[in-house]
């Protein structure tokens, strides 16, 4: 088998490869360059970067596997893929962890107006009143998502003493119970919460969804965040 790593992975994941396979990597390939090469692979991984597009799966003679080294696969042409028999991996736990702790430090930002804080420093400036912020403790976090990485989420928010309000179609009841959260509409993330984070994979149906009827529905002075590769 023949592998192209098209984006940029961890060194230990290409070594692990290598001591198997013929394994390339050309990185920041464009459309037609990556067409141009495809055809002589059997296997592809993908980050986020590169778009697996129908024409490359056109181009991609071989190609019997695409991986998907992340939780979504919305940069491949699923469809194009499954009508060649080529089979679409990702990786939906690898990076909850990562993830979560990454949503919290941009919560944690916003709360305290961190990067403010730290551009006027390197200004030369000491203004620490304009950067007193809000605590966390006893706010109301929205979560839009309820997938591995909102779960993670919710579990340290409420340690840090916030009440999780819930919304995914998906959550059980059962779930929802063990995780503390409350399982509400929509439109009460959006009137009720003063942190709104939203984890899910941006589809047809969830495109969009955070726009300006939503916002004009929050309270305000609300603080928003979305995770990497969400809506």
């Amino acid at each position: 088998m023949k592998i192209l790593i098209a984006d940029p992975i961890s060194e230990k994941g290409v070594e692990l490869l290598r001591a198997k396979f013929q394994t390339d990597v050309n990185l920041g390939l464009k459309e037609d360059a990556l067409c141009q090469i495809i055809g002589d692979y059997d296997a592809l991984v993908v980050r986020s970067q590169t778009k697996v597009t129908k024409k490359v799966i056109d181009a991609a003679k071989k190609l019997r596997v695409v991986g998907r080294a992340g939780v979504g696969v919305d940069n491949v042409d699923v469809d194009a893929a499954t009508r060649r028999g080529i089979i679409v991996m990702n990786t939906p736990g690898g990076n909850t962890i990562s993830t979560c702790e990454h949503t919290f430090s941009m919560m944690m930002s916003l709360a305290r107006k961190i990067p403010q804080a730290h551009a006027t420093m390197k200004a030369g400036k000491w203004d620490r009143k304009s950067f007193e912020g809000v605590e966390l403790y006893n706010k109301t976090l929205g979560i839009i998502g309820m997938g591995r990485i909102g779960g993670e989420v919710a579990r340290r928010a409420i340690a840090f003493g916030m009440r999780v309000l819930a919304y995914d179609p998906f959550l059980s009841l059962s779930r929802a119970k063990a995780l503390q959260v409350e399982v509400v509409e929509l439109d009460e993330i959006y009137t009720r919460s003063d942190f709104i984070t939203v984890h899910v994979p941006m589809t047809d149906q969830t495109k969009g969804m955070i726009n300006k009827d939503a916002i004009a529905k929050m309270k305000k002075g609300v603080r928003l965040s979305t995770a990497p590769g969400a809506a």
